[in-house]
């Protein structure tokens, strides 16, 4: 029987396999959807948040057994993956270290600006920082090759295996006080940011990185005091290496990873139900004019299923729909301003839901009179619509509240008030 398998770890490897996997493989989605969304908007924050992901992902894959087997196998050289999978874990220190300090909180952003990469008082942290991750990282790679750690092969149990070993156990207190430093000061700056923010899925993420970064001392703690026992000639107390430290790690890592995917995943399933709710009215402006759309309208299932390119998608919709409000606005009847407001007052309507209630009941009107054959009213005459000189930021939204108006009793109700006005 080989030395490599008298040594081989007792534990069960089938269940980090699923779970360091799993986690690793989701992390790697999160990243692959940050670097598209750098690629789209190219700045220094995004291409942050993506090392911030990838570097840790990239860990958790290679510290699957399986795959840190493999590695060990093709390096010719057991415990390798030992070294990557801790400069991974360094590389995602050091970008989210970065990246709290890139963070602008709202009361000091430009056009709203959400990362600061030019900043000197921005910089001037970053590369002290930077500098001191650089330098200490040397010396853990330094550390580790000087000790030698080659036999036996432990994928579960290095920590405690080769504490014995100076320059190794020096190398892992160097890793844990690096690791836990960030976390703390990453977690510290993810809570005062949170704070300023207002309820939303933003904030929501920004505290769950803060959470997952505090669970994830106690991995730190855990390793610590089993390293030290193990340094130490203690016994029983592995388990916290081997079970209590990588549990804390894989739930910091999750919430680490919902809190850089949450607010992302919102963001796309709000564009999607826009997108969607602007069908409506978009059809209305259409069937007016069919010259308005680049393409045909899509099929009832590919919108279902679009999932791809939807900010654009919904950006071209809006646009369409504006140009088709123009179309109309000479067939628009006067009198449905007035009779729209009065139906929304008396509803009891908020200013935003009015000005979607007149601009659905003028929109719907003025079609019916296009079709009829209705002449077009000359410029002078023309009814001004509120949301016209509406800010980017607002269009969406009052278009969405337009559709959804499109076909409601009210919007109805206001059509026939202003035909019997003025018939």
């Amino acid at each position: 029987m080989s030395d490599e398998m008298v040594h081989a770890s007792p534990l069960p490897e089938a269940p980090f396999n699923a779970v360091y996997l799993g986690i690793g493989t989701v992390a790697w989605v999160v990243a692959a959807l940050k670097i598209r969304a750098w690629r789209r908007d190219p700045n220094q924050g995004l291409l942050v948040v993506f090392f911030s992901i990838a570097a840790p992902a990239t860990a958790f894959v290679v510290a699957a057994p399986v795959v840190y087997r493999l590695i060990d196998r093709l390096a010719h050289r057991p415990n390798l993956a030992t070294l990557l999978v801790y400069l991974g874990i360094m590389g995602f220190s050091a970008a989210a270290v970065v990246l709290a300090r890139m963070w602008t909180p709202p009361e000091d952003r430009v056009d709203a600006r959400v990362w600061d990469g030019a900043a000197v008082e921005t910089w001037r942290p970053v590369r002290l920082r930077l500098g001191v991750f650089a330098v200490l990282v040397a010396a853990m790679i330094v550390l580790f090759f000087a000790g030698g750690p080659t036999r036996p092969q432990t994928p579960l149990t290095f920590d405690t295996t080769f504490a014995t070993v100076p320059s190794i156990a020096a190398f892992l207190v160097l890793y844990q006080a690096l690791f836990g430093f960030a976390l703390i000061d990453i977690g510290r700056v993810c809570l005062r940011h949170a704070a300023g923010l207002p309820d939303g899925s933003l904030r929501r993420g920004i505290r769950q990185l803060a959470v997952g970064s505090f669970v994830s001392c106690g991995y730190g703690v855990c390793k610590l005091v089993a390293i030290g026992a193990a340094a130490g000639g203690i016994t029983g107390t592995e388990w916290l290496s081997t079970a209590l430290g990588p549990a804390f790690a894989a739930l910091g890592a999750i919430l680490i990873t919902a809190g850089f995917a949450g607010p992302a995943i919102a963001a796309w399933i709000r564009r999607r139900r826009d997108y969607q709710a602007l069908r409506p009215l978009w059809d209305l402006v259409y069937r007016a004019d069919r010259r308005l759309a680049l393409e045909a309208p899509p099929s009832a299932w590919t919108e279902r299923l679009a999932v791809r390119d939807l900010e654009w998608r919904t950006a071209r919709r809006g646009l369409e729909i504006r140009d088709g409000q123009l179309t109309l606005r000479p067939w628009v009847d006067p009198a449905v301003v007035p009779a729209a407001t009065a139906l929304a007052e008396r509803a009891g309507l908020d200013e935003d839901e009015r000005s979607a209630l007149i601009v659905a009941a003028a929109l719907r009107g003025a079609v019916e009179a296009l079709n009829a054959g209705t002449p077009p009213l000359p410029r002078e005459d023309q009814a001004p619509l509120p949301g016209l000189d509406a800010e980017p930021v607002e269009e969406r939204a009052h278009l969405v509240r337009v559709a959804r108006y499109l076909h409601a009793p009210l919007t109805g109700e206001a059509v026939a008030a202003a035909t019997a006005g003025t018939g």
